[in-house]
């Protein structure tokens, strides 16, 4: 028989909330919270530890969380109003996860082909652009999605929400602006970077190499070193008022150009 969880002042269901809420307690703990199914399939699929297996029995099915084959996790029933009060989303599925987080950083960092296609986003603020880049590198199967100067830690459950589990089908690195260029160089990968100034279309560069597409903020744009060390900057014509576009969109264009190119292999 499972165990039961019935009262809002369980450690366990504390620890969630604060995992929820603090990045300064996912750091610590080496711990985060995944809410959802086919987000807690794609975990498992990414090779992340889950420790332990929340449901509500109802709103889901036992035979359901049987089916999500996670044999050495601890499992267990919550009431409705537990439930409801660790829940993320408004609409939900009736499972929560605690997992083990993974170690991000650059130097961590090996790259599994020889002609890499890399998406670089330098200082994302909001979670929900970082989750929509996310899926976009997932739908484009981008060998690397690389954070630089991150506002927040990856684990984050916004950035789990908005990505819909594309942090777990991406293979994701952080680390500072020079790390990230200091790593690109020592293994030989072309720069790209999106900037307005002194650059080029995006499609008459030649992106079939060894490539690094670097997008920043529609605020800030990218740093002077992304200028420094580009092999091109590159800008997307635009038709209309305005001189740019979400970030989330701009490293779709630029990275679907570049898949196409590689005849989307």
């Amino acid at each position: 028989m499972n165990k039961q969880i019935s009262s809002l002042q369980n450690s366990l269901i504390k620890q969630i909330l604060l995992l929820q809420e603090k990045s300064r307690e996912r750091k610590k703990t080496g711990l985060f919270v995944i809410e959802g199914q086919r987000e807690i399939q794609l975990a498992i699929k990414g090779g992340y530890t889950i420790k332990t297996l929340l449901f509500c029995p109802e709103i889901t099915s036992e035979e359901t969380i049987k089916n999500l084959n996670i044999s050495t996790t601890e499992v267990i029933e919550t009431s409705l109003e537990v439930y409801k009060k660790i829940a993320y989303r408004t609409s939900t599925e009736g499972v929560v996860a605690i997992a083990e987080s993974k170690e991000l950083q650059i130097n961590n960092l090996k790259l599994e082909t020889r002609n890499p296609l890399i998406l670089v986003a330098e200082a994302p603020e909001k979670p929900g652009n970082i989750g929509a880049i996310l899926r976009t590198a997932d739908a484009a199967n981008v060998d690397t999605v690389i954070i630089a100067n991150p506002k927040t830690d990856m684990f984050n459950p916004n950035i789990i929400r908005s990505s819909v589990g594309c942090v777990f089908t991406n293979t994701i690195a952080t680390g500072t602006t020079s790390e990230i260029i200091t790593f690109l160089k020592e293994n030989n990968i072309a720069i790209y970077s999106a900037i307005l100034q002194e650059s080029v279309p995006y499609h008459t560069c030649d992106f079939t190499k060894s490539t690094a597409i670097v997008v920043g903020t529609e605020s800030t744009g990218l740093s002077q070193e992304w200028r420094e060390e580009s092999k091109e900057n590159i800008h997307i014509p635009m038709q209309g008022e305005i001189d740019s576009m979400n970030v989330s969109v701009a490293a779709g264009i630029l990275i679907f150009e570049a898949k196409r190119q590689r005849n989307f292999n």
